[in-house]
């Protein structure tokens, strides 16, 4: 099949009518003129050598950035502070592994489609079956769904906690209220409507890097006072012992699910076609997987793990499943004062909240746009962005809120994600689907094996987890929220 054409909106992506482009909402695709100088620029740095076109192809980026935007929310936030926390050093291979796996995953996903151009559903339903197409939709948007949830009540918490910094009251109610309104009015009036909205997305992600910036502060003053129990943490791959009332388990399964989740592995693909690349893209795709999606998630969640274990692990203190965002802003106290490390780490996790809530309302009228076959922006699609929204009940449902209540919903959201990963794997194998461009020989059998063996290590973490626990563990999850 031929690249997609520069007019490749999400509405648009994998099917030969023109219409009028308009991209995803975090970005605006290219015009012609633009990719076609794009391609060229291409061209020329695949005849360079590998550490000048590397050199390149950090300086263009691309939407491997984006997804590490994403997934460095209150999942990977929580899991990260609470491992720290309770464990010190052991888990620090838990979020490199989870990503790693991931970006396999992904690397496969924009092979196939920057190859072939196809609107992913319509590849997934026509050559894997539509089992898996609408197992990976309906998955994605029930993951949307659950999630919201947990991030409703971690922003109303910092929100909650910011107005008492400033020597204000905010009840939560009224924070999840103005979290929601926020929400509604981001994905309803500006994103895919405004060039705000992508100004906007800036400013969260440099409020995620500040906070991010802060932890490496702490971690550079506090030293590393153990370096061997460093790297046993990062390549020792220990399930350590429950303490307390927290699962060792449980923190594993949670870092595995949060680092690329089921709503990621469906917005990506689409992300691509909206930018309009093509097969001469592929190179920079996998590169940008590696460079902006993994190093900085491997980067981000290391040095919480990390600052944590240097202060609340090595002092002895223990707040267990009742560890909260305040207790984790002490973290803080000692670079930037008490204060303002409070202030900070608040403003740093509800930027990372904010983001989160309006990628779950986009995914879920995605998702429900593509098994219904709605255009995007539409106003049945405006609709369905909106089905997430009882989420704002979890302002009031976790009242006395933690960290632990982001565990739960990872590990629920982590149970969808298997479905996705297979059906990748089949399309990868499928000479129908991608015919000259299917992987062949030696590299063709080590992607192959890669994406099996990230699949069944997913998988049998979920299992396993799930039969160690027996029955009723969702619930016993949630009783501790």
């Amino acid at each position: 099949m031929p690249d997609p054409k520069p007019d490749t909106s999400p509405e648009n992506a994998g099917h030969s009518e023109p219409s009028q482009p308009t991209g995803l909402p975090m970005v605006s695709p290219p015009d012609p003129a633009a990719l076609a100088e794009q391609v060229a620029w291409l061209e020329t740095v695949e005849q360079q050598s590998t550490p000048r076109r590397w050199a390149a192809y950090l300086r263009r980026g691309g939407p491997g950035y984006l997804q590490a935007a994403l997934t460095l929310g209150g999942g990977s936030a929580s899991a990260s502070l609470l491992a720290g926390a309770t464990f010190g050093y052991d888990l620090l291979w838990v979020p490199w592994t989870g990503m790693l796996l991931g970006v396999i995953v992904l690397s496969a996903v924009a092979h196939q489609t920057l190859s072939t151009g196809m609107r992913p559903m319509e590849a997934v339903r026509e050559y894997a079956g539509p089992v898996f197409a609408y197992g990976w939709a309906a998955g994605a948007l029930l993951s949307s769904i659950v999630w919201h949830f947990a991030q409703y009540a971690l922003a109303s918490a910092v929100l909650v906690d910011l107005a008492d910094a400033f020597g204000m009251t905010l009840s939560r109610g009224g924070a999840g209220l103005a979290v929601l309104a926020w929400a509604v009015c981001s994905v309803q009036l500006s994103y895919g409507r405004s060039r705000w909205a992508g100004r906007f997305d800036q400013v969260l992600k440099l409020l995620v890097w500040m906070i991010i910036g802060c932890f490496a502060m702490v971690v550079v003053k506090t030293g590393i006072p153990d370096w061997g129990a460093l790297f046993d943490g990062m390549f020792g791959f220990k399930i350590p012992d429950d303490r307390g009332d927290l699962s060792g388990r449980a923190l594993v399964i949670t870092g595995l699910a949060s680092a690329v989740v089921v709503n990621m592995v469906f917005l990506y693909p689409y992300t691509l076609l909206a930018r309009g690349w093509g097969r001469t893209h592929r190179r920079l795709a996998r590169f940008d997987l590696v460079a902006g999606l993994l190093v900085p998630y491997v980067l981000a969640t290391g040095l919480m793990i990390v600052a944590t274990a240097n202060t609340l692990y090595a002092s002895g203190e223990f707040a267990g499943m009742k560890f909260g965002p305040v207790d984790a802003a002490h973290i803080l106290e000692g670079t930037v004062g008490p204060v303002a490390g409070r202030i900070l780490f608040d403003v740093g996790i509800l930027g990372m909240v904010l983001t989160t809530i309006t990628m779950h309302m986009l995914c879920a009228g995605f998702a429900t746009g593509e098994m219904a076959g709605w255009k995007v922006g539409s106003r049945p699609w405006r609709w369905a962005l909106l089905l997430p929204v009882p989420g704002v009940l979890g302002a009031w449902w976790w009242k006395e809120l933690s960290v632990w209540v982001a565990v739960p919903t990872s590990i629920l959201s982590g149970l969808m994600l298997p479905l996705a990963y297979l059906a990748f794997v089949k399309l990868q194998r499928s000479r129908a689907y991608l015919g000259d461009d299917l992987p062949r020989g030696g590299r063709g059998v080590l992607w192959m094996g890669a994406l099996v063996l990230s699949t069944l290590i997913v998988t049998a973490f979920l299992v396993w987890y799930g039969v160690t626990e027996g029955p009723g563990f969702v619930e016993r999850l949630f009783d501790g929220v």
